[in-house]
């Protein structure tokens, strides 16, 4: 269906489509609130800046058309090309090693390119390839610093690489080997590099098939070029190098977060010319079920989004929105956080509706003007919680902790269902966690939470200390009532000596 179309239906008050076809269309920066777009097909279709409040996309496939994913691949698989000629020459330096023609000092340069590679492939496997890369800038670095610049490390280097093929040419040892390590150094991490971020889109754009297929690429280019010198060798370094960036590839794709730049880089590449829905308001917006991979996702408003059991949301472009975070996406994908761990968390106008949070620590988590409804909050770990503007309607929070949490009047407790709470996060000196009923034989009656934590959001205490001066006192609280007509006597709701400290405890909207 045309957007025209749409748009034109849309006007008439129709809100129902259902199962459209809107590949590649354009509705940017319009108003579709409200529209049901379930099991629609909305590949390739623009929906920046539009205004998609409360909309449904339930089991929608979003992503890539297919030309998009031809295109896409065949970048992958040049670069893929690219990796392997680079890859090649690895091959070609280790093939020194073997070669018949080669003297005392190839030989070592042969050997020592072989150390560094394997020195880099350690590390790169162990720590990624952002450690590899400190640790290949600081070979070339400390190398290039052992000449009188770097013009004469140029020429030593390429006078190295010459005597690899004109037989008799004598090249000094140390030459020769620091000439290797840069070169090794250099070789192996660009081809690393290179490896990885056409793989990793590989696998973001399609699927495995894509990304041996761009493998294949890699050591055929590598093969044919180091041919003509030593085959065998060649060969295993372009098939260590390729394999080791499948490797490193798929453990980007899975979240590693050593390499959270590649992941960033091949998934932004991947999501060209995909769906957008980049600026556009999701607020309330359903995507249950959805697929939603190679989709822009960039500064979208997603408060009380649903992504429930949604496809590939880990394959999307977040930017700086809550879906960045793995742990969180998981959540918002599957609503099991049971006895997990989201401290400090960024859970703003989350969609948590229903949602297993049993015995999880959220302790400090900004959970604004988020949707707790129907959760499961028995024995949740609630310290200073941001809770301002959260709905926390037919949740269940017996047992939860809720030292110093932050609520206020826009904080939804309807029908909450407590039997009762703990206001430390851990016993006291006294072995105590303030336990709210305080007798352990009692619970909560329906409705008290709400009440009690009511009165509380409505209650001002203030300390004076060392006394008042009932007179100073009668002044100053005159004076209060007279700036604001909503309080008056009745407003006090008590006033207890502390020692020698007044506590004065006022009812206020």
């Amino acid at each position: 269906m045309e957007a025209n179309e749409v748009l034109r239906r849309y006007a008439a008050g129709e809100r129902d489509f259902r199962r459209v076809n809107l590949r590649g269309q354009s509705f940017q920066g319009e108003n579709l609130s409200g529209a049901d777009f379930s099991e629609a097909d909305i590949r390739g279709t623009n929906f920046k800046n539009a205004n998609l409040t409360g909309t449904k996309f339930c089991k929608a496939k979003a992503g890539l058309q297919k030309r998009w994913v031809i295109v896409l691949l065949l970048v992958s698989w040049i670069t893929s090309g690219l990796s392997g000629i680079i890859s090649s020459f690895g091959g070609v330096l280790v093939a020194l090693v073997f070669y018949s023609g080669s003297n005392v000092e190839l030989q070592v340069f042969g050997w020592t390119t072989l150390v560094v590679i394997i020195a880099l492939f350690a590390i790169i496997q162990r720590l990624g390839i952002t450690s590899a890369s400190a640790f290949a800038i600081a070979s070339a670095f400390a190398i290039a610093s052992a000449f009188a610049s770097a013009s004469a490390f140029a020429i030593a280097s390429a006078f190295a690489i010459a005597s690899a093929f004109v037989s008799g040419f004598t090249v000094a040892s140390a030459s020769a080997i620091a000439s290797a390590i840069a070169l090794a150094s250099a070789v192996a991490f660009a081809s690393a590099v290179v490896s990885v971020i056409a793989i990793a889109s590989a696998f973001a754009i399609a699927s495995a098939i894509a990304s041996a297929s761009s493998f294949a690429i890699a050591i055929a280019s590598a093969f044919a070029i180091a041919s003509a010198i030593a085959i065998a060798s060649a060969f295993a370094i372009a098939s260590a190098f390729a394999l080791l960036a499948t490797y490193l590839g798929w453990h980007v794709l899975k979240g590693d977060p050593r390499d959270v730049w590649i992941r960033t880089i091949a998934i932004a590449f991947a999501a060209i010319g995909g769906t957008s829905f980049y600026k556009a308001d999701l607020t309330n917006a359903d995507f249950t079920g959805a697929i939603l991979k190679s989709t822009d996702l960039r500064e979208a408003i997603i408060t009380c989004t649903c992504w429930r059991d949604t496809i590939k949301l880990d394959r999307v472009r977040p930017g700086k929105t809550i879906l960045a975070d793995t742990a969180v996406r998981e959540l918002l994908v599957s609503g099991n956080g049971y006895n997990k761990s989201y401290v400090d968390g960024n859970l703003r106008g989350a969609n948590l509706k229903g949602a297993k949070l049993n015995q999880a620590n959220l302790k400090q988590a900004d959970l604004s003007e988020a949707t707790l409804e129907d959760a499961n909050l028995e024995s949740a770990n609630l310290t200073k919680a941001n809770c301002v503007g959260t709905d926390f309607t037919h949740a269940y929070l017996t047992g939860a902790r809720l030292e110093a949490w932050n609520i206020d009047s826009t904080t939804t407790l309807t029908n909450v269902d407590c039997q009762y709470v703990f206001l430390l996060e851990k016993p006291n000196a006294m072995g105590s966690q303030e336990r709210r009923p305080h007798d352990h034989n009692r619970v909560f009656e329906p409705g008290d939470f709400e009440k009690l934590y009511n009165k509380i959001i409505n209650t001002v205490q203030i300390l004076l200390r060392n006394g008042v001066n009932p007179e100073a006192f009668r002044q100053a609280f005159q004076e209060l009532m007279a700036e604001n007509p909503e309080i008056s006597g009745d407003s006090i709701q008590a006033i207890e000596r502390k020692g020698n400290d007044i506590l004065f405890t006022l009812e206020v909207p």
